[in-house]
C-alpha cells in the first residue's frame, strides 16, 4: 500500500489464499489484517472481504489545499479575524500569578472549579442537560476521546457531508467507518440520519451552529425531528460540536439527553484564538468518567494556567459575542447577497464561511486563483456530496466583496437549482 501497488478501494485476497501464497499460518495473516483494520488502513465488509480504504487514514485532507502565492488574496484558511480576538497577555499574567500563589500539583482537581461552574451555567442557559464538565486540548481532542470511550475499530460513525475535514480524517484514523449524512441550512437531514442509524451506525456527529463548511445551524424544528429519530435509537453515541459559541447570534438547539450516551463540546478557538487549544465539554456520567479516566493515563490534565486564563477571559467579557457575530454576519450576508445577485447559489446561515456549489471544483479553484483569490477546495470537506468551494469571510473588507463576487461568478457561472445534500 505504501508503495502504491495496492490502490484505495482495491480488494485484498482472502486470508487463507494469501496464507497459502506466502506459506505462512492463516493466523499470521489474520493478525496482519486485524492490525491494518485497527489502524484504519483497510476495511472489512463481511463476506465481501477486505479492501484498502477508499480514503486511507494516512491521507490527510489538510493536504488538499491551495497555497496563496504572493499577490493572491487568501480566503481559504477558516481562521477568525485576529482584530476580533481579545489580547491574551493580561489573562495569562493573572493566571500565572494565581499559579504562583497556589501551585497546581499532582492530585489536584483536573478542572478549575470556578471554570467548571461558569461553563456549566452557560450550558444550563442553553438547555444542555445536566452533566459533569471536563476540558480537553481543543474540540477535536475532546471528540476523539469521546469516540474512543465507546467505539471499537470497525464501528460506523454517521458524519455530516460536507463536513469538517479534520473530523473526516479522524474517524478512519481511529479505525472507524464513516457513513455520510446530508444536510441543509437547518442541519442534518432526519431521513439520512434515520437511514444511517437503521443501517447500524453506532455514533452520530452533529454541528450545532456555524457548520464547517456550509454554515448550517440546527433549527428548533430540525432539532425536534432529529430527537424523534434518536429516540428510536437510544444506544447511539451522540456528539455535538458547538464551536460557534460566542461568534454566532443564533441560539443552539441541543439534541443531548435523548440517547443514553452523549457529549456536547465547546471550543474557544474561533472566539478567543486557535492557539489556546482549549475546549470544555459535558456529557452523561459514564462517558465523562471514561474520558477523564483515560485522560489521567495520558496528559493527566489540561494546564490549569490555560484554564484560569480562559476563565478570566470569559469572566471579564473579553469577547463581545453579539458584536463578533454581527461582524461575521455582515460580511457573510453581503457576500451571499452579491453572489445571489449574480445568479450564483451560496450558503452560509451562520459562522464565518460561505459554501458555493460548483459544477467543476478544480476548474473553479484554478480560475479563482488566476483571478487573484485563493479559496478552499470542497474536496477537503466532502465524502459523496456534490462539488463546492468554501470561502472564509472573516477578514473580508466591504470594498472587496463585489470584486470577489465578480470573480466567483466568472469562475463558476450562474447556478442551476442544486443543493448540497
Amino acid at each position: 500500500m505504501a508503495a502504491g501497488e495496492l490502490k484505495p478501494g482495491q480488494l485484498l485476497p482472502p486470508m487463507r489464499e494469501l496464507a497459502t501464497a506466502l506459506d505462512v499460518n492463516p493466523n499470521t495473516v489474520a493478525a496482519a489484517y486485524r492490525t491494518l483494520r485497527e489502524r484504519g488502513v483497510i476495511e472489512t465488509d463481511g463476506r465481501r472481504g477486505s479492501r484498502v480504504r477508499a480514503k486511507p487514514a494516512t491521507t490527510g485532507r489538510e493536504f488538499i489545499r491551495v497555497e496563496a502565492p504572493e499577490g493572491v488574496r487568501d480566503v481559504a484558511t477558516g481562521n477568525p479575524d485576529t482584530a476580533l480576538l481579545p489580547p491574551l497577555a493580561p489573562a495569562f499574567a493573572w493566571a500565572a500569578a494565581q499559579g504562583d500563589r497556589e501551585p497546581v500539583l499532582y492530585g489536584h482537581a483536573p478542572v478549575d472549579p470556578e471554570l467548571a461552574r461558569l461553563a456549566r451555567a452557560e450550558l444550563d442557559a442553553d438547555g444542555v442537560p445536566a452533566g459533569p464538565v471536563a476540558v480537553a486540548s481543543g474540540s477535536l481532542d475532546a471528540i476523539e476521546r469521546v469516540l474512543a470511550a465507546h467505539l471499537r475499530p470497525g464501528d460506523t460513525v454517521a458524519v455530516e457531508d460536507p463536513g469538517w475535514g479534520s473530523l473526516l480524517d479522524l474517524v478512519p484514523a481511529l479505525g472507524l467507518r464513516t457513513v455520510p449524512v446530508g444536510l441543509d441550512d437547518e442541519g442534518p437531514l432526519p431521513e439520512d440520519v434515520r437511514r444511517a442509524l437503521d443501517s447500524g451506525a453506532r455514533a452520530l456527529m452533529v454541528t450545532a451552529r456555524a457548520q464547517n463548511p456550509t454554515g448550517a445551524a440546527v433549527s428548533a424544528r430540525r432539532a425536534r425531528a432529529l430527537r424523534a429519530v434518536l429516540r428510536a435509537h437510544p444506544h447511539t453515541l451522540l456528539v455535538e460540536d458547538d464551536h460557534g459559541h460566542r461568534i454566532v447570534d443564533l441560539p443552539p438547539h441541543p439534541l443531548a439527553g435523548v440517547t443514553r450516551h452523549w457529549a456536547f463540546v465547546r471550543s474557544v478557538a474561533k472566539a478567543y484564538g486557535p492557539d489556546l487549544r482549549f475546549a470544555a465539554f459535558t456529557g452523561d456520567a459514564v462517558t465523562l468518567d471514561r474520558v477523564r479516566g483515560r485522560q489521567r493515563l495520558g496528559p493527566g490534565w489540561v494546564s490549569r494556567i490555560t484554564q484560569r486564563a480562559v476563565l478570566r477571559l470569559i469572566a471579564d467579557g473579553a469577547v463581545d459575542g453579539p458584536t463578533v457575530a454581527a461582524a461575521y454576519g455582515r460580511r457573510r450576508g453581503a457576500l451571499i447577497a452579491a453572489l445571489t445577485g449574480r445568479g450564483v447559489e451560496a450558503r452560509g446561515r451562520s459562522g464565518m464561511n460561505v459554501w458555493v456549489p460548483v459544477p467543476d471544483e478544480t476548474g473553479a479553484v484554478t480560475r479563482l486563483l488566476h483571478a487573484g483569490w485563493a479559496v478552499a477546495p470542497g474536496a477537503r470537506f466532502r465524502i459523496g456530496s456534490p462539488p463546492g468551494i468554501r470561502i472564509t469571510v472573516s477578514t473580508l473588507a466591504q470594498d472587496e466583496i463585489e470584486a470577489l463576487a465578480d470573480a466567483v461568478a466568472s469562475a463558476v457561472g450562474p447556478s442551476p437549482t442544486r443543493n448540497y445534500i
